[in-house]
């Protein structure tokens, strides 16, 4: 395994495999405290200005936060789920203070009188959009930063759920034969000729719309793919010297199957449970895209996409294509990563 990490983690040989595994890292990251890195530390970052909505990639105004004031409370909470105080700020094209007032001219309404507010109360900042605002007038940096927490969370519980029952029905089928085995491939066979988005959807729907249940109705579909795997596995392991020596033995089936067989048949999984993350990845995004998926105000890149595709022919497409530049490099970088592993793990290859 020494040998394995060493060649691995070569820059040389692996350049591609490292350069995907360090943006994988530093995603997931991002995810874990993405309320931390956002700038709007909201909860979704939900946070809308309809007077600048739209905006392109690094716009910058002045504006007065009305929250500057305020004293910060320390919470965990806000640190994991979002700051539940809601940020309040007024876009404005110019200000001047004067006898502790601050007098100012909202963006909203540029031909307006000018309006005060004390000074005490607010101040004037300068905040500029990174990736710019969508159609409410939100910042899609801080939408696309917390949006990366779906398609982790999708990728994780859905390869989980894909791994549990696929590799307990993959055991079963591989290491008994006869009625078992035929039932067992006669349903991963029914399953496999059913198109994945649409059974998800069928899923979806009996389950309804929601944040669980896409994660659930995508580990239902994904088993086949670790089932088949393993049931190949176990059937070549179970006719070895030392599993037929275990039975000579009087060791039970559980024990011949949990402890003998499948930690030889771990490089396999590590393979396929990379790519199914970046196929739970895609699933989700497709799924979000057709409304099945996370519902607003939650924030995915698929439903990004989805709210803001038409803007492409409107002059505005980094509404859609930002957060379609995130998912292809997510997806390509899992995929990356599985090919390396699936090299660099192949016993055949030491």
């Amino acid at each position: 395994m020494n040998t394995i990490s060493k060649k691995f983690f070569d820059l040389k040989k692996n350049f591609l495999g490292i350069i995907s595994l360090s943006f994988i890292l530093f995603v997931f990251f991002i995810s874990i405290f993405a309320y931390v890195i956002a700038p709007d530390n909201t909860k979704n970052a939900n946070t809308m200005n309809l007077s600048i909505h739209s905006k392109p990639p690094g716009f910058k105004i002045q504006m007065i936060d009305l929250n500057a004031k305020k004293s910060d409370e320390f919470s965990w909470e806000s640190i994991f789920f979002g700051s539940k105080e809601q940020i309040n700020q007024i876009p404005i094209i110019k200000h001047e203070i004067k006898d502790g007032l601050i007098y100012y001219l909202p963006y909203a309404s540029p031909e307006s009188k000018f309006q005060t507010i004390e000074l005490n109360k607010a101040e004037i900042i300068e905040k500029k959009y990174h990736f710019g605002t969508d159609k409410f007038g939100r910042d899609v940096l801080s939408r696309i930063i917390i949006g990366s927490r779906i398609s982790f969370y999708i990728g994780f519980i859905s390869v989980f759920i894909s791994l549990f029952i696929g590799v307990i029905l993959g055991s079963i089928s591989g290491y008994y034969s006869g009625f078992p085995d035929k039932i067992i491939m006669w349903l991963i066979n029914v399953t496999w000729s059913i198109p994945t988005l649409l059974l998800v959807i069928a899923i979806t729907l009996a389950l309804g719309k929601g944040f669980w249940q896409v994660f659930i109705a995508v580990g239902l579909t994904m088993w086949v793919d670790v089932a088949r795997i393993v049931r190949g596995q176990v059937k070549q392991y179970k006719e070895r010297q030392f599993i037929i020596a275990a039975k000579v033995l009087g060791f039970n089936d559980f024990r011949i199957i949990t402890k003998h067989i499948l930690p030889n048949i771990i490089s396999p999984l590590i393979v396929i449970s990379a790519a199914n993350f970046a196929a739970s990845i895609l699933i989700e995004s497709g799924l979000s895209f057709l409304g099945l998926g996370a519902q607003p105000p939650m924030t995915s890149w698929g439903l990004m996409i989805k709210d803001h595709y038409n803007y492409i022919i409107l002059g505005e497409p980094f509404l859609a294509v930002i957060p379609g530049i995130c998912i292809m490099l997510l997806v390509c970088s899992f995929m990356i990563l599985g090919n390396s592993l699936r090299d660099f793990l192949d016993v055949k290859n030491y």
